[in-house]
């Protein structure tokens, strides 16, 4: 038996808030940090809601978290932070939350920039292929389809 599996349920909870303190965690996060203790699930179920009372946890101030730092450091769209929200099964009202921390101007700023500096640094010399690249790339990144294409065109000119 490790002594990870023997804590008791005060210390498993002081430990939990230090992991959702130090940096923002969602209930899937912390249901699955639960899954290391052997605990009942009536308390495992008291400590998530133990959490969510002391503010440890809190959903919608993770999706905001989320969402601003994914796209000010990792430059995703919107469609890759939806995605990603989602599959931490994060609610559609907070996911909807969260993206209104990134202004529609420096949204647009945020793709224009990556979108020149992508180009140019692609080194393919087939065009087609060239314009390939450029579409994954932003495209993975989680930018509309539409914005992605309509740069293509642009760069086309």
């Amino acid at each position: 038996m490790n002594s990870k599996s023997s804590a008791s349920a005060e210390e498993i909870l002081q430990k939990l808030e230090y992991y959702c303190s130090y940096q923002e965690r969602c209930h899937v996060e912390v249901q699955e940090k639960l899954r290391q203790f052997t605990l009942s699930e009536n308390e495992k179920n008291q400590i998530i809601v133990q959490l969510i009372e002391h503010n440890f946890l809190n959903e919608e101030r993770f999706a905001r978290c989320f969402a601003r730092g994914k796209f000010r450091i990792k430059h995703w769209g919107k469609n890759r932070i939806v995605n990603e929200l989602k599959q931490r099964q994060i609610s559609a009202p907070n996911i909807k939350c969260g993206l209104t921390e990134i202004s529609d101007e420096e949204y647009h700023d945020t793709f224009d920039k990556l979108a020149q500096r992508h180009w140019e640094t692609i080194k393919e010399t087939n065009l087609h292929k060239k314009k390939k690249k450029f579409c994954d790339y932003l495209l993975r990144k989680g930018w509309e389809s539409n914005l992605v294409y309509d740069r293509l065109k642009e760069l086309e000119l």
